[in-house]
């Protein structure tokens, strides 16, 4: 039986609708989240892990060069590729660990699409002594090679999913389905901000240090001065935390980035908000925007990009979509890689081909723009654990 929960809205967004043996366990997740955040010595902790072990704060970096190129307003890279384990998704990862930690949770499991989040918690499972097993599609352990044996070093257990289309989705529905048959001893680190309550706002909050910082590092800049925000959105964890610091900042453009694949058709892409056929429905317990057919199933998405290979979207984007906050627009595949590429050769920097989508809005964003204004892209990840899949696709042997 599933039930539906009114806690935990962005608007009319959110929600928890899951099985009803799951909610025991998100009832004391909820509670402990609530004790936790205004803690005092656990805010110390996760500050500590986020400053000494991760590697915070992160760079705001002038892309000089990449401004030359284009011209117009300076471009400015948040450097969340700087992190340990290459990506913003060890911020999450670090806070939800802690948290299972001081509720006397032994093992944590997570899904993973790209790798990233699946390797940042099987890094934090090593650093604080607990079991791991991370849930992969088939088709993107195929794809992120790399991934999956940085996760077994770290001790992690990879489980394949082979259901479905062996993607993020699939793999997400299979770790929900464990976690509801080993909630006593074990969390769920859910690496983007989708699920049901509290998750969303929990991965959102542990994510903002992004946007906190790019304020006050953009105080330091420029003065203050910034006009256009970019990031990259699959579930939307790393644009949650960029744009959340500034929902109030009516005239800043935020422009949140999603896969358009290979083209319009249905299968073709992974567009949510930014595809005028998507619409509402519930999907790994919340409701939210979803890629769905007539009948309301959910269909099959695509990306080049495994990190954004998502049917769906976090539920605060969802609202920030319908409120006007945030404008959610489409990337390609091709346009990605050029822009991946154009980075490597530019500023010397191999990004994540998901933070290759934001990049390459500055295609289409930069000839409007004026030299005294001022773009943050998010760097959400490094580019390693693509350089075989690019590779790939570009027809180079390595």
């Amino acid at each position: 039986m599933t039930v539906e929960n009114k806690k935990g809205r962005f608007g009319k967004f959110g929600g928890q609708y899951v099985p009803e043996i799951v909610m025991p366990v998100l009832n004391q997740l909820e509670e402990a989240y609530e004790k936790y955040r205004r803690d005092p010595e656990f805010l110390k902790d996760l500050r500590k892990y986020y400053v000494e072990y991760a590697g915070r704060p992160t760079l705001l970096y002038y892309a000089d060069k990449l401004t030359k190129y284009y011209g117009g307003a300076k471009i400015y890279l948040k450097r969340e590729d700087l992190l340990h384990t290459g990506a913003h998704k060890i911020n999450n990862a670090l806070g939800q660990a802690l948290l299972a930690q001081r509720m006397g949770k032994k093992q944590v499991i997570a899904e993973t699409g790209a790798g990233q989040h699946g390797v940042a918690t099987a890094t934090v499972a090593a650093l604080f002594g607990m079991k791991c097993k991370v849930f992969m599609g088939a088709v993107d352990i195929e794809r992120q090679k790399l991934n999956v044996f940085r996760m077994k070093l770290l001790g992690a257990e990879v489980v394949p999913v082979t259901t479905g289309t062996g993607t993020l989705k699939d793999a997400t529905s299979e770790a929900i389905r464990y976690w509801a048959a080993h909630i006593d001893d074990t969390h769920y680190i859910i690496g983007s901000a989708v699920g049901p309550h509290p998750y969303p706002t929990m991965v959102r909050d542990f994510q903002s240090v992004i946007g906190q910082e790019i304020r006050q590092q953009i105080q330091q800049e420029t003065g203050g001065r910034l006009d256009y925000m970019i990031a990259c959105v699959g579930g939307g964890s790393n644009a949650i935390g960029t744009f959340y610091e500034f929902k109030d900042d009516a005239q800043i453009k935020k422009f949140g980035v999603e896969a358009a694949g290979r083209g319009p058709a249905i299968g073709d892409n992974a567009q949510t908000l930014s595809n005028p056929n998507s619409r509402p429905g519930v999907l790994h317990g919340a409701y939210s925007y979803l890629a769905q057919d007539e009948d309301g199933q959910v269909i099959e998405v695509y990306s080049i990009s495994a990190g954004l290979d998502y049917p769906g979207v976090g539920p605060e984007h969802s609202m920030f979509h319908e409120q006007g906050v945030v404008e959610y627009v489409g990337i390609n595949d091709k346009e990605a890689l050029d822009a991946f590429q154009l980075l490597c050769r530019t500023e010397g920097i191999i990004p994540a081909v998901e933070s290759s989508h934001a990049l390459a809005y500055l295609e289409k964003l930069m000839p409007s723009t004026k030299p005294e204004e001022v773009v943050v892209v998010t760097l959400s990840g490094r580019g390693d654990k693509d350089v075989q899949q690019v590779a790939k696709v570009l027809g180079e042997e390595i």
